[in-house]
């Protein structure tokens, strides 16, 4: 694997871990794939720092408990632009009622500086 690639898969592999930590590790996930004053924006969201992200992804794990998020497809990324698939899936079942694609920006220290989320798939009522 490249560097540049491996920048990216790294970047997108700590959007994950965040996205699905617990509620202990959850702050400590955020900062470290976020910047300080990274960002979150989405249909559903449009948020600042660590806080306000961290409240974001609580949101979503008590409107979907016992789901996780995973990546599907592959991470594409230039310059300090990433873009990947990823959709919400039940630990119970298997299902995956949600997806969606996001676009992120990094900084040079390979945190993330703003994410774009659009949902491509989500259960009506949700």
């Amino acid at each position: 694997m490249s560097a540049p690639t491996r920048r990216y898969d790294d970047a997108v592999a700590r959007y994950f871990e965040a996205w699905n930590a617990g509620p202990d590790a959850r702050a400590k996930a955020v900062a470290a794939a976020w910047t300080n004053d990274g960002g979150y924006t989405d249909p559903l969201a449009d948020v600042r720092g660590h806080e306000q992200i961290a409240a974001v992804i609580a949101a979503a794990h008590e409107q979907f408990p016992g789901f996780f998020f995973r990546r599907t497809g592959a991470v594409e990324g230039h310059h300090d632009t990433v873009r990947f698939s990823w959709e919400l899936v039940s630990e119970a079942d298997g299902s995956a009622p949600v997806a969606g694609s996001d676009v992120v920006t990094l900084d040079g220290e390979d945190r993330i500086r703003a994410v774009y989320g659009f949902l491509d798939r989500v259960p009506e009522g949700a």
